[in-house]
């Protein structure tokens, strides 16, 4: 005997898909994109001793301040080549060594003025000399002279960015599609039981 949902029941079902639609979208979206809100350094994960583009993101939470201020200190064994211009900033390295053995242990930037809201960012070609995790410092001043200094632990409100160096980058793309493709067949399951439990709420057809 066929079975017809009530115009009531119709509606809860498509709420019921699209927030579970939305729940998948949260879902790749919180294990795919970076954390955001803090300082951060992209890639997060990279190989070794291989020269490539490198970008410093620091957010402006201050309400209604401006940064004006960057500066980056760099981890021993991480080593930058060069730098891509960045409007409105001053740039000033401080290194040891001389010519091609030069190594860059700080990085300031001054003379930006980046509103709440927006974030300083800085690019610049580097490379990782092994295999391990890089944290770097990085000190941001505010208009008002207020400084912020992204140096806690990865739990903390002001973390220090980090990067990890692997000699093999398969095993963490695998394990997030892994964790991602769980997740969605987890919310299929809870699509087709909703559909299954409307169906059973239909009324039959006089």
């Amino acid at each position: 005997m066929p079975w017809e949902r009530s115009s009531h029941e119709r509606a809860s079902l498509k709420v019921m898909l699209r927030r579970l639609a939305a729940l998948t979208a949260v879902a790749w979206a919180a294990l795919c994109a970076p954390a955001l809100g803090h300082a951060v350094i992209s890639p997060p994960v990279v190989e070794p001793a291989t020269l490539q583009v490198f970008t410093l993101s620091v957010p402006t939470e201050g309400e209604d301040r401006l940064t004006t201020s960057i500066e980056l200190t760099v981890p021993k064994g991480f080593a930058i080549d060069s730098f891509a211009p960045a409007r409105g900033w001053r740039r000033k390295v401080s290194s040891t060594g001389s010519g091609e053995g030069a190594v860059v242990n700080r990085v300031t930037w001054t003379g930006g003025a980046v509103p709440t809201e927006e974030d300083a960012v800085f690019q610049f070609n580097a490379s990782a000399s092994a295999a391990q995790t890089y944290t770097f410092q990085v000190r941001q001043t505010y208009d008002d002279e207020t400084v912020v200094d992204w140096s806690g632990a990865e739990s903390s409100d002001t973390p220090a960015p980090q990067i990890e160096a692997r000699d093999s980058l398969g095993g963490s793309g695998s394990s997030t599609i892994a964790i991602v493709a769980l997740i969605t067949a987890g919310l299929a399951v809870l699509l087709a039981a909703a559909a299954l439990l409307g169906a059973r709420g239909g009324r039959p057809i006089a």
